[in-house]
């Protein structure tokens, strides 16, 4: 892991294993992970391009959906893994996730003859502006520009203004970053605002009710500072898994019992982990010039530590075990 200024000077150089041993990171390009869950799956199993349209229970306590294009489904178990903007979880009765202050923009790189990069991550800060690259295979490198901005601002979709404006952003930046976003397809592309949503205890729903349950995004929202939204809905789906795969040796009368336990357990990691993502992200957008030089002089150089900064990541969930269903659901 390298950290850098603006004009480049390097902060701080890591090792994982003279400061961390054991801690790694790892980048993967989103689509691949998808589409090797996805592949883990029948081929029927996924109906893709299904927006929700409406949700109610009926009186066998059943979850019925009705999708945009008139479908319906029933469903004894529903699981909300929608997103952040989940409308489960708004009929469930949660409220739109929070603006933060902060805007992202996300790419990937592309290197058709091979990227020239070491397989480590990197750091950029300036005053409320960051941005940050790492390879994700032997042809793509991901990057972001984080930046500060008192709204969300209009959606823009056209890619070309996207790049343009990423590139206006870090203008004199180094310029292995401005390669980057150059040899950036359009179709990778995106500018989104940072939300999140802090599940206050008693204040916010509980993430499940009456066969109704959500997973990631859908139910805790997080800004990626920690790089960890993905890593919890993953968390999640295991921990879940486990849950109603006891359940179900017991008998469909447990699932409620089951999901409210998920739900208990998931809190105590993933609300901590919120607040501390949202916490990260608003030192790391100092504007301050004052601050900022401290910050690059002092307090990167001499008082980081490698291991208290990726201690969060030290979660382990255990590998699912395959159960034949006694009980099969919905």
């Amino acid at each position: 892991m390298v950290v850098k200024s603006e004009d480049g000077r390097e902060l701080r150089s890591f090792k994982f294993k003279d400061e961390a041993e054991g801690q790694e990171v790892r980048a993967v390009e989103r689509r691949i992970l998808l589409e090797t869950l996805a592949n883990q799956l029948p081929s029927d199993a996924i109906r893709f391009s299904s927006k929700v349209a409406k949700i109610e229970k009926n009186e066998n306590g059943e979850t019925s959906l009705q999708l945009l294009d008139g479908t319906q489904i029933l469903a004894k178990v529903l699981i909300g893994c929608d997103g952040i903007r989940s409308p489960i979880a708004k009929w469930m009765g949660f409220t739109e996730p929070r603006y933060v202050g902060h805007c992202a923009f996300r790419g990937l790189g592309f290197y058709p003859n091979g990227q020239p990069f070491d397989p480590k991550v990197n750091y950029i800060y300036g005053k409320g502006l960051r941005a940050g690259y790492v390879p994700v295979s032997p042809t793509k490198v991901y990057w972001f520009i984080c930046f500060n901005s008192s709204s969300p601002g209009q959606k823009i979709i056209d890619p070309s203004v996207l790049k343009n404006e990423a590139q206006k952003m870090i203008k004199g930046w180094p310029s292995e970053l401005l390669n980057i976003i150059d040899l950036t397809p359009d179709d990778t592309i995106i500018r989104t605002p940072l939300v999140d949503r802090w599940l206050w205890p008693v204040v916010s729903p509980s993430g499940s009710t009456s066969g109704v349950v959500l997973v990631g995004d859908a139910w805790h929202p997080m800004t990626p500072n920690l790089g960890q939204g993905a890593c919890c809905a993953l968390e999640d789906a295991v921990v879940l898994s486990r849950k109603l795969a006891d359940a179900l040796e017991v008998g469909p009368a447990s699932l409620d019992d089951a999901l409210s336990s998920y739900c208990k357990e998931r809190w105590t990691r993933v609300f901590p982990l919120t607040i501390r993502a949202n916490l990260v992200g608003a030192l790391l957008q100092w504007e301050n010039p004052v601050v900022c030089t401290v910050r690059n002089s002092i307090i990167i150089p001499k008082l980081v530590k490698l291991g208290p900064l990726l201690e969060h990541t030290n979660f382990n969930c255990e590998p699912l075990e395959r159960r034949g269903n006694r009980f099969p659901i919905n």
